[in-house]
């Protein structure tokens, strides 16, 4: 039987519930096939595996509880299980910095505010007690000084990180660089969904791109209805987010389009539509002789269930980089699982390239 991988997690909103509630569903269901994930085993390790030891988060609802309850804490929309087992992990606060933005605050009650410096050596202790391995970030969008803090306390208790949300670490070489001159794994940035919004783009756009056809505009509108979609109303948080969107598909072309030609990014908020996620895409271009041709697709997704077996993946990977003593941004893991790697590779390269990873073929 495989160790389990200690991991801690910053933010108890809906993605980490759909994680682990996902897993619980498994657990309770064991005759069904696990869906979402590349391999039932990454190493030695299954999904049962994983295990959260430590928890971060500054609203006043989670703060202070024990996990399973947290999980169910307004304004988390998961239930896809009545309950989970018990747990004795107490969720700890978490600086807010610019982690709450002016529409959550609506929603979302921080705790009082401790000295940066008290939180960081609290912090710091309970990583070191709980002997964290791997800490994931499912920090808001926007929040790039409490990403950059988070990622500097990985740092200081030397402890792995997945870095699920658009703010730039792994793919920043100046950070990248500090987790491989102190020999830690970095999984990161922005987690892609299974079948989201993004991924769908990226792959039509280069199918359009590799059968020789010429595109000329297209764009990407997403909607929703939970936290993430609320925090995105305020527009100045979105640039590190439009940025890995945008990157993601002009990644995938032979000549970049314009800017002004481009526009890939979320929208608005929908209160009513809960987790659903509702994307709207659109590529206009030119074929042979210059007749036109346009395609739109309309996707609708759980948001949730649309990206926790993503990071269960970048989980494993990043116990497997651990257990080989390798350290830095590991880029095929990365180029597959998030929008704005450190290397950005087609899809099917990153594939081949993760599954390499996983067989011990490579080493980043």
């Amino acid at each position: 039987m495989a160790e389990k991988i200690k991991c801690a997690v910053v933010g108890v909103g809906n993605c980490f519930a759909g994680l682990v509630q996902g897993i619980e569903y498994y657990k309770q269901h064991p005759e069904q096939e696990v869906i979402g994930i590349m391999h039932e085993k990454i190493g030695d390790y299954s999904i049962h595996d994983i295990e959260f030891v430590a928890a971060f988060d500054v609203d006043s609802k989670k703060v202070g509880k024990l996990l399973h309850e947290a999980v169910y804490a307004e304004p988390n929309k998961v239930k896809w299980v009545n309950s989970l087992p018990k747990s004795n992990v107490t969720v700890k606060q978490s600086p807010i910095l610019d982690g709450v933005g002016i529409y959550v605050h609506k929603i979302v009650t921080p705790v009082k505010d401790k000295p940066l410096d008290e939180l960081k050596k609290e912090i710091l202790e309970e990583l070191k007690n709980k002997k964290v391995e791997i800490l994931i970030s499912y920090l808001p969008v926007g929040a790039d000084k409490a990403t950059q803090f988070w990622a500097q306390t990985c740092l200081d208790a030397k402890v792995a990180f997945v870095n699920c949300m658009p703010s730039f670490i792994g793919s920043d070489p100046k950070w990248a660089e500090k987790f491989k001159k102190i020999n830690m794994p970095i999984v990161s940035d922005d987690i892609k969904g299974q079948v989201g919004a993004t991924i769908v783009h990226r792959t039509l756009a280069k199918l359009c791109d590799d059968r020789g056809v010429a595109i000329d505009k297209t764009y990407q509108i997403n909607v929703g209805g939970n936290t993430d979609f609320l925090s995105m109303k305020e527009q100045e948080r979105l640039q590190s987010k439009k940025i890995s969107k945008t990157e993601s598909v002009q990644s995938q072309l032979r000549r970049r389009l314009p800017d002004e030609n481009i526009y890939v990014g979320p929208s608005d908020f929908i209160p009513f539509l809960g987790n659903t996620k509702l994307m709207f895409m659109r590529i206009e271009g030119r074929m042979w002789a210059n007749v036109p041709y346009n395609l739109e697709v309309r996707l609708e997704v759980d948001d949730k269930a649309n990206s926790a077996g993503i990071v269960i993946d970048a989980i494993r990977c990043c116990r497997l980089a651990l257990d080989r003593k390798l350290g830095g941004p590991i880029n095929s893991v990365s180029a597959y699982l998030m929008k704005h790697p450190p290397k950005q590779m087609s899809d099917s390269e990153a594939k081949q390239a993760m599954e390499d990873f996983i067989a011990g073929k490579r080493n980043d």
